[in-house]
């Protein structure tokens, strides 16, 4: 792992005064040898909303988390294109859908942004709380993709080969440090605020509270498998006050983004990698990214047949130009007898325009985290209201019908439902309910996370979503259950991640997953 700290900063700017500093020419104004808090936040902030995104900053030109998207049913290869084993027959190694790199140097910015906020002291309480927020964040999604990983000693300079801290250790240090971030906004209420620097609340430090408050939701449900699940209960409690995300406040970032291909593009990261270029052109991802069959037949399943089934259909895929919504499975082996132009894109409830804003946490997410937890018993609340809420923020999301009145609606239609109702649907089944719509809810902006939820729940079924082409698969009727550790790991912390043992797709489980 390298033990440099860079600095990404998505927006820069220098104030400089005075004409002998303008005059001096060994400054470059463009080049700052130093960063700001406030700079150091917006760049970190925007790479933070890249990744789950689809656009790491190091893994740029291939679209990050795609192949969850695939794999959980979400999208398919379209027509045209030569068969991918890794992809499509799960036929990976070491140095494919890394994202890695993409989070560790982008928790190295976050980390120099918290040491120099705390170094300052009580003024800039507020960055130092963010900066940890954003850490629970980022490490969280590392543990997720990887399980074991460097933590402890990641940020020590001193030490070149960091050892690797437990999984379940470090989501244990991540509710503690998530509740002294809530505790350190609280006690410091004249702090500096962020303001325009922070592209994702405008320094809102309530909107910050509860993101950090949905990231210990996350974390606590995401451990439902386990003994400790239930003795999380007063972890939850301790922060309740302080509320979650919904629909009305979400995480969502927006530096100002512009229909602009300059500087590696300045679009919003999920239309960069899924949309058009600023002439209109679809991107490599655009072009080769189709619906699955799996996604389509579920959402035809659900709702009105007499208008296609659930509303959200036509705004998650494309229509052709018959008006059918038609998918593909992933490694179909009938797959180049069909033509391109014969499959659904990418939608346009989910590609809008380049300078939509980039999705970090949605509402409909927290909302969900929150029905299930009160059908567990974890939190107190109505489940059912929390449901059909997790449902309408969803439908705006995907703007249905075009206005937020009529996507909601839409949705109270739609979630009456016996089919959908959360005391009917899946036959009572109401963990089912809840996490197959939190899935439709994340098709398109969140596939690691419908990834994670199939790991934890086992909904929907791998045997439903699975690749269809069956060949050079060490489990058929499986889909992986994780990638590997970076090569770049093998090759400079080698008795370390050595120590992990041998790591198989299908059988190495994150420490709380089923499957």
């Amino acid at each position: 792992m390298k033990k440099n700290i860079f600095i990404i900063a998505a927006i820069a700017a220098i104030g400089i005064s005075g004409c002998k500093k303008y005059l001096d020419q060994s400054i470059n104004p463009n080049s700052p040898a130093v960063t700001t808090p406030a700079l150091t936040l917006s760049g970190a902030e925007k790479v933070m909303a890249d990744i789950p995104n689809g656009f790491g900053p190091v893994s740029a030109g291939s679209a990050v988390y795609q192949n969850y998207g695939m794999w959980i049913g979400f999208w398919a290869p379209s027509a045209g294109f030569i068969v991918q084993p890794d992809l499509q027959e799960y036929n990976f190694t070491t140095t494919e859908f890394q994202v890695w790199n993409d989070l560790y140097l982008n928790l190295a910015n976050i980390n120099n942004l918290q040491v120099s906020a705390t170094a300052a002291g009580a003024s800039q309480a507020n960055y130092e709380a963010i900066a940890m927020i954003m850490k629970a964040y980022d490490f969280q999604q590392l543990v997720d993709n990887y399980n074991d990983v460097p933590y402890s000693e990641v940020f020590n300079s001193a030490i070149l080969t960091p050892k690797y801290d437990k999984g379940a250790a470090i989501y244990a240090d991540l509710l503690v440090q998530l509740d002294k971030a809530i505790a350190l906004i609280n006690a410091n209420p004249h702090a500096v605020s962020p303001a325009n620097a922070d592209i994702i609340f405008g320094g809102n430090m309530t909107g910050w509270k509860k993101f950090a408050n949905s990231l210990k939701l996350r974390l606590v449900m995401r451990q439902s498998n386990l003994p400790i699940f239930t003795s999380l209960k007063a972890e939850l409690a301790s922060t309740a006050s302080e509320g979650y995300l919904d629909g009305t406040t979400q995480a969502l970032a927006q530096p100002g983004y512009t229909s602009n291909d300059a500087y590696g593009g300045q679009e919003s990261p999920f239309y960069h990698s899924y949309g058009f270029t600023q002439t209109g052109n679809p991107t490599g991802s655009n072009t080769f990214t189709k619906a699955n069959t799996y996604s389509v037949n579920l959402l035809e399943s659900l709702g009105d047949p007499s208008i296609g089934g659930d509303p959200r259909l036509p705004y998650i895929y494309q229509p052709l130009a018959n008006g059918n919504v038609v998918g593909v499975y992933v490694g179909d082996p009938n797959i180049n007898n069909i033509s391109g132009s014969a499959i659904s894109a990418i939608g346009p409830g989910l590609l809008k325009s380049a300078t939509q804003p980039a999705v970090v946490f949605s509402g409909a997410e927290s909302l969900f985290l929150q029905a299930e937890a009160v059908e567990d018993g974890m939190i107190t609340g109505d489940a059912n209201a929390l449901y059909d809420a997790g449902i309408t923020a969803s439908f705006e999301a995907l703007n249905v019908g075009g206005t937020a009145s009529t996507a909601d609606a839409a949705a109270a239609a739609y979630y009456a439902q016996p089919s959908v109702a959360l005391a009917t649907a899946y036959g009572g089944n109401t963990e089912e309910a809840i996490i197959m719509q939190k899935y439709i809810s994340l098709n398109g902006y969140g596939p690691l996370e419908a990834y994670n939820e199939w790991r934890r729940t086992g909904y929907p079924s791998a045997t439903d979503v699975r690749s269809q082409d069956q060949t050079a698969l060490g489990a058929p009727n499986q889909i992986p259950s994780r990638i590997f550790y970076p090569q770049t790991e093998y090759d400079t912390n080698s008795t370390n991640v050595a120590a992990e043992g041998t790591i198989n797709a299908f059988t190495s489980l994150i420490f709380w997953a089923k499957y």
